[in-house]
């Protein structure tokens, strides 16, 4: 009988490359390239410093001055948020 060896997983190489955020999400995140789950932590870091979810539904994200030109509207839902960032990234 055959054992499977377990190995340890090797994180995926396209979301490790650092990638540079366009000047509008620079100014919520920084300019300098940084891989696509760093730049997923940042805005959520922002998103929680600054108090921006909807108290009265948390998977809405109330956008402040910096992430209304992000995100193109007053509200976005935590859904659409990879979506919106992966067009800001090159």
């Amino acid at each position: 009988m055959a054992t499977a060896t377990k190995t340890a997983r090797k994180p995926n190489a396209a979301f490790m490359k650092p990638l540079t955020p366009s000047p509008t999400l620079a100014a919520v995140i920084g300019p300098e390239a940084v891989p696509r789950t760093e730049v997923t932590k940042k805005i959520w870091e922002y998103i929680k410093k600054h108090d921006l979810q909807d108290p009265s539904n948390r998977r809405n994200i109330n956008a402040d001055d910096k992430l209304k030109p992000l995100f193109g509207k007053d509200q976005v839902s935590m859904f659409e948020l990879t979506k919106i960032v992966s067009g800001h990234l090159s």
